[in-house]
């Protein structure tokens, strides 16, 4: 028996090579919309998952579904509690972005402190001299603050740690001090917003996080420092984000996540001088996109041969 695998985005050739030389065949879909999807599934046993976003109709829609495989570590674009009714697994690739994003966290928290974007864009327009009333700051001996000790955390706090001499502290409930590296300390929330000179967030968007960061933090942080987001724009309000920036009452953000992606053209965070904006890339490398392919279409190969999956983030009710 061949089983087919749905696959709505392209991803990188090694993923598909995985597959089809395990005799799998691939279904390469026509759009991303639901009502693609729901078209598309019908005759599918797998999903190979990148930004689109699978509700519950599309799970329904796929009589023959088995696994939802997101390709990457986030997987809130799922219909999770649905998935689990309908017997369907949904798995992710948590250790594939882990170097990519936290290299790119790193390069973003030294793009705030030296104002890399601010000077570059001044320079372009012709005002070489800005730089002298635009200084930057070096990261020895300044303070990072982490929101989620996961791989992506605790690759970023070795980095800042051993590579740039930064004090980490991270708020990060459920870790246990006895696991942790001696460079890193753990905090209480409002403790890791007052004292640190850099916050980066490493989160997932649950109900929990959403909205996490608001006014209140905000307040709480210095006006010399830098909130840093690579995890997901929803865990950040938006709207207080602007208003802080407008206020300074923070030095500045460096978001490569938005509450609205593809965002709005008008978006004041594009206007502003201290917001840097970047379009979700902390994960496109081509090191890690061959990573995610990969990792997701394993998951696929073994739920698909009779097996549990290594990632799972779910636990699918039995399908009479």
């Amino acid at each position: 028996m061949s089983y087919k695998v749905l696959i709505p985005q392209d991803i990188a050739e090694e993923g598909k090579e995985f597959l089809l030389k395990r005799g799998y065949e691939i279904k390469m879909g026509s759009g991303t919309t639901e009502a693609d999807m729901i078209r598309d599934v019908a005759d599918c046993d797998a999903i190979l998952l990148r930004t689109a976003k699978v509700s519950k109709s599309v799970l329904e829609a796929g009589s023959n579904l088995r696994i939802v495989a997101r390709h990457g570590a986030g997987y809130n674009n799922v219909d999770i509690d649905a998935a689990s009714e309908l017997g369907i697994w949904v798995t992710n690739a948590p250790d594939s972005t882990t170097i990519s994003v936290a290299e790119f966290t790193m390069g973003a928290i030294l793009a705030a402190a030296k104002r890399t974007f601010l000077l570059a864009n001044a320079l372009k327009e012709g005002n070489f001299d800005y730089k002298n009333s635009h200084k930057g700051v070096d990261l020895y001996q300044k303070t990072l603050g982490i929101i989620g000790l996961g791989r992506i955390g605790r690759e970023v706090a070795k980095k800042a740690s051993l590579g740039f001499d930064m004090k980490v502290i991270a708020y990060a409930p459920r870790a246990e001090k006895e696991t942790l590296p001696d460079y890193v300390a753990l905090a209480d929330w409002e403790q890791v917003f007052r004292e640190s000179d850099f916050i980066s967030l490493h989160v997932p968007l649950t109900k929990e996080t959403n909205q996490m960061v608001g006014s209140r933090e905000f307040d709480w942080m210095k006006d010399t420092s830098y909130l840093i987001n690579c995890a997901r724009g929803e865990v950040v309000c938006e709207a207080d984000l602007i208003e802080a920036l407008e206020k300074k009452k923070i030095a500045g953000v460096f978001a490569d996540v938005l509450e609205q992606e593809p965002p709005a053209r008008d978006n004041p965070l594009f206007a502003m001088e201290h917001a840097v904006v970047t379009p979700h890339m902390a994960s496109n490398t081509q090191e890690c996109m061959v990573k995610m392919a990969v990792q997701a279409a394993s998951q696929i190969d073994l739920v698909l041969s009779g097996k549990a999956p290594s990632w799972p983030v779910n636990q699918p009710m039995l399908k009479k």
